[in-house]
């Protein structure tokens, strides 16, 4: 979990390879209105996101094995939403500044979510995850290699597994 641009379509990709699960880009079950409004460079609201958060819930529940999903979660009740009927999940928050993120969004050329204004939004409704939440922190200004390696030791997993 976490804004756009900090690494959770890529950092999932590799963490699922590692953990032997599958990889699912939250972003993939966006409503088509939805994607034509971040586009647009309009954040979502709340009730933009109720629709597909369910559905994320559901695609949870469905990989009884375990699963790697990429989504931004910003919100506590986005995050109780995700884990209405998951309640083992465990949420990896990757966290970095506004303008390390920002430096790594703005190379991005085939991404749909428009602008430092949707990028600063998302900062400004980010909720860290609290301490009673199942989630780890893990800072994304390393390699990938060493966000992965940190991503598992926080998970509690050998990295040779």
């Amino acid at each position: 979990m976490g804004v756009s641009g900090c690494g959770k379509s890529l950092t999932g990709t590799l963490l699922a390879s590692e953990l032997g699960v599958p990889f699912y880009d939250a972003d993939d079950y966006h409503s088509r209105a939805n994607v034509e409004k971040m586009a647009a460079g309009i954040p979502l609201t709340d009730a933009d996101r109720l629709g597909w958060l369910d559905d994320l819930a559901k695609l949870m529940r469905r990989e009884e094995g375990g699963l790697v999903l990429a989504c931004s979660a910003l919100k506590r009740a986005y995050r109780e939403r995700l884990r209405n009927g998951n309640p083992q999940a465990c949420f990896v928050y990757l966290k970095g500044d506004f303008e390390t993120i920002w430096a790594r969004h703005s190379r991005r050329t085939d991404h749909y979510f428009n602008g430092r204004a949707m990028l600063e939004s998302q900062f400004q409704l980010l909720e860290e995850p609290g301490a009673d939440e199942k989630a780890v922190v893990v800072d994304v200004s390393g390699t990938p290699e060493q966000v992965i390696g940190h991503c598992l030791a926080r998970l509690g997993y050998d990295r040779h597994l």
